[in-house]
């Protein structure tokens, strides 16, 4: 069963939304170079050490505030440790593609996502 033109116009816009998506996500994702931030992960380790002792303190003097305030820090280590750092560039986007660039040159991907931005833009 063949499908509408106007199923057919949503299917293309589908598709066109989605490999604008797809080549944004592998501009912005594929491209990161981060660094384990060394301090960030010493600190880190020894804030989650510190909550352990503290959660071991809280339940042998049986003091349920102490072991909820160790339990605490402890989780705040692991998550200082596990954050990744920053990579010195900002991700605001994906960059703008010089109008001044050839056709052929450019790939099918970047011929169709300059179609898609135009077509958002209202300048078809």
């Amino acid at each position: 069963m063949p499908l509408s033109e106007q199923e057919q116009r949503l299917l293309e816009e589908m598709e066109r939304g989605l490999y604008h998506n797809d080549a944004d996500f592998v501009a912005n994702v594929g491209g990161s170079s981060l660094r384990p931030n060394y301090r960030s992960i010493a600190i880190g380790v020894l804030a989650a050490v510190a909550g352990i002792g503290g959660l071991i303190a809280g339940v042998a003097l049986q003091q349920l505030w102490i072991g909820i305030l160790g339990f605490v820090v402890m989780f705040a280590g692991v998550l200082i440790a596990t954050t990744p750092g920053k990579s010195g560039r900002r991700m605001t986007g994906p960059p703008r593609r010089q109008p001044t660039q050839r056709t052929a040159d450019r790939g099918f991907m970047d011929r169709m996502n300059d179609r898609w931005d135009r077509r958002q833009d209202g300048q078809q």
